[in-house]
């Protein structure tokens, strides 16, 4: 029989009330897992036990979406532009990745991602980014919309390794970013303005976390965006077959302070 394939684990957006209440995403993030091998496993916010989640997959995908609350980094309030705050989502998604990051559970961390991973380790973020660095980059064209725009990699970067480009133009969709580093994140991308547009976890080489939105650009196949798929994949499956073969979980991390 063949290897079973890696299980990812895609967070949702938050509790939708609009119409009939329900739980969405979008398919591009389903798309790009299965692109790149893997079986994928929504995870809608509010379960009251995470860690049996985590238990049951081999990797985790944080998908973009609406903002993170202010109230959940010190010093801020909200802010005009502020939209689809939640507080469910906010909680459920942290305590995935804490959980995530104990386990050295392959993680790939998208815009919003990438923003509750920052605020996880401490940090804060920019909450609207034109206020900060004015529109000579558009980060986004509007909440329904998203733009283009280039980036710049650290070379010596594991990002850059992945990608196998020191150079990329990102799908940008996006009115808040990283102000202060967490700790142990270090940025590894930037955009002309000095927007940091990924960070790496010291000590998590099997962290992938970028502001951009490379689900939709993963259509071609020699796509660098493609590649973080593909690396989010593979680590999951020998992640699980590494855990098959001694039975066993990994050492825990323990989790950052507070």
């Amino acid at each position: 029989m063949p290897p079973r394939r890696p299980l990812i684990g895609i967070t949702t957006y938050h509790r939708d009330r609009s119409q009939r209440e329900r739980f969405h995403v979008p398919a591009a993030y389903v798309d790009a897992v299965r692109l790149a091998g893997g079986l994928s496993v929504l995870l809608p916010p509010g379960d009251a036990h995470p860690d049996e989640i985590l238990d049951a997959i081999d990797g985790l995908l944080l998908c973009g979406g609406g903002d993170i609350d202010p109230a959940q980094f010190e010093g801020h309030s909200g802010h005009e532009a502020q939209y689809a705050t939640c507080r469910e989502r906010d909680g459920f998604e942290l305590a995935l990745v804490r959980g995530s990051l104990e386990r050295r559970m392959p993680l790939l961390a998208i815009c919003r991602g990438l923003q509750v991973l920052n605020v996880l380790q401490g940090g804060d973020l920019h909450v609207h980014l034109p206020d900060v660095v004015g529109e000579r980059v558009v980060h986004r064209l509007s909440q329904d919309r998203h733009t283009l725009h280039p980036v710049r990699l650290e070379p010596a970067s594991r990002l850059a390794a992945v990608l196998g480009a020191a150079d990329v133009e990102v799908a940008s969709w996006h009115h808040q970013a990283v102000a202060r580093l967490g700790d142990g994140l270090r940025a590894v991308a930037w955009a002309e303005d000095g927007t940091i547009e990924a960070v790496e976890l010291l000590g998590h080489p099997e962290v992938l976390s970028v502001q951009w939105h490379p689900e939709l650009q993963v259509a071609d196949a020699d796509s660098p965006h493609r590649r973080l798929f593909r690396e989010l994949t593979a680590r999951a499956g020998d992640r699980s077959a590494g855990l098959r073969r001694r039975g066993s979980e990994p050492p825990a991390i323990p989790p950052r302070k507070a």
